[in-house]
């Protein structure tokens, strides 16, 4: 009876969490940033600051820290955006006057530009009537902008309170550990914190390094919206190859409209290959470490799983949900190994 009770409880909660996905969207976030903020108010609270005041101080600094960010950059990315939307009014004109006339010459293969141009003149039609008619919809339901703009004022003030009463939370989710599994859990929990707080960590430095990589590489090429490209690149790669790919994507689209030339876009996908070779060798290695340990088939399993399951929210909480997973595993793992049914003495 009382499996049965916990199974239904377990169901019940995952249904209500699907429900409610937009509105426990901000409390997810504030639930983040209250996480990856204990250690340093903890570390503070070592120093003989108060709770309350250490997360005052962490608060103002990292508001500070974004403010700072986003009036040094914001005329950069206004400029390179307006920029970038320009280029890709250009693109459709230069598809059939430039683009397919050169691959047909170079590929001795003819293609049919009016074709090609009407298909992605239509394609082009339908994606501006869909954005329109979504920008229309959005613009109308005043109840959705509302809960936007609640939900972007919420996430700050939610984190602010989470973080302030994180052990008190910690200390109330304890004591409803069933007392004779409490030492096991508190093992698992222990180890799968680790994981993951040094997982975000390294993951958040890895999207700085690769951003501010690609802007540096791009810019060196000459690419005129280097900063947003290598901004949006770096904002990606929290998903895995997510950013690599929209970064050649649209970077090829911007250095071609810019020069004309198809061997411009050749310098683009170097910037991006050794972008990639300095993620591999330098950046994960040294910031991340071998946290998770997962092949390279796996993590792309987990991400494709996770967008299936639950969307947008899925991919970008696939890889830091897998390391606690690992880390619960190889408990499995080494307990399995040991296990009578392993050893053959059952």
């Amino acid at each position: 009876m009382q499996r049965f009770f916990f199974l239904a409880t377990l169901i019940l909660l995952g249904w209500l969490t699907i429900r409610l996905s937009p509105v426990l969207t901000p409390f997810l976030l504030a639930a983040i940033l209250a996480y990856l903020g204990n250690p340093l108010v903890t570390y503070l609270q070592r120093h003989r600051i108060g709770r309350s005041w250490g997360t005052t101080l962490v608060f103002v600094i990292v508001l500070l820290i974004f403010a700072g960010s986003i009036m040094a950059l914001l005329p950069v990315i206004k400029h390179q955006s307006l920029l970038f939307v320009d280029y890709l009014q250009k693109y459709g004109g230069l598809l059939q006057s430039r683009l397919i006339p050169q691959l047909a010459a170079e590929t001795g293969i003819q293609l049919d530009s009016d074709a090609i141009s009407h298909y992605a003149t239509s394609n082009a039609q339908k994606l501006a009537a869909w954005l329109g008619h979504g920008v229309q919809v959005a613009l109308s339901s005043g109840s959705g902008l509302l809960t936007g703009a609640l939900s972007i004022i919420l996430v700050p003030v939610l984190g602010f309170y989470l973080l302030r009463d994180w052990p008190r939370l910690l200390v109330r989710i304890d004591q409803w550990i069933p007392q004779k599994h409490a030492p096991l859990i508190r093992l698992l929990s222990r180890d799968a914190d680790t994981m993951l707080m040094a997982f975000l960590r390294g993951q958040l430095l890895v999207m700085l390094a690769l951003g501010c990589s690609y802007a540096i590489g791009l810019s060196i090429i000459g690419l005129k919206t280097a900063m947003l490209i290598g901004l949006i690149a770096g904002i990606l790669s929290f998903v895995p190859y997510l950013g690599v790919i929209s970064g050649v994507l649209m970077a090829s689209l911007a250095m071609y409209v810019q020069t004309g030339s198809l061997l411009s876009v050749a310098w683009v996908l170097l910037v991006f290959f050794i972008g990639q070779i300095l993620e591999s060798m330098v950046f994960t290695p040294y910031l991340v470490g071998d946290r998770i340990g997962l092949h390279p088939v796996a993590v792309i399993f987990a991400v494709m799983a996770g967008g299936e399951l639950f969307g947008f929210i899925g991919l970008l909480l696939a890889l830091p949900v897998t390391a606690v997973l690992v880390a619960l595993l190889r408990h499995f793992q080494s307990w399995y190994l040991q296990s009578p049914y392993y050893l053959g003495k059952e």
